[in-house]
């Protein structure tokens, strides 16, 4: 908790030979966040956890046949104070204009 945010980056790639419009990006709990990387290097607005801070934007990310996106998971193990030490997992769920659902997972030892 001290030392404060932890983040890691998934690599997504489309080996298919059709694009993929991903439509979403939601979390499983207000102490995660997560961003897609773009091409030139900037960030996508945050995407959360739907229900808390109002409605969780689209994403509208167009990955192209063959291309790939980092998704950046932040989390913020303060979130939940002192009562949060222990194990976590956390959970970040992509979704594309089908339904289609890919799903990442984290886990810790959150230690004061």
């Amino acid at each position: 908790m001290k030392n404060g945010n932890v983040s890691k980056v998934f690599k997504v790639t489309n080996s298919g030979s059709q694009d993929i419009n991903l439509e979403s990006v939601i979390t499983s709990c207000m102490c995660t966040t997560a961003y897609i990387l773009k091409e030139d290097g900037s960030k996508s607005r945050p995407f959360g956890m739907p229900g808390h801070g109002g409605a969780v934007p689209k994403a509208n990310e167009v990955i192209q046949a063959g291309e790939s996106r980092n998704i950046e998971v932040v989390y913020n193990p303060n979130a939940h104070g002192p009562a949060g030490v222990g194990r976590i997992d956390r959970y970040v769920y992509l979704e594309d204009g089908n339904g289609n659902k890919l799903q990442f997972e984290i886990k810790a030892n959150v230690t004061p």
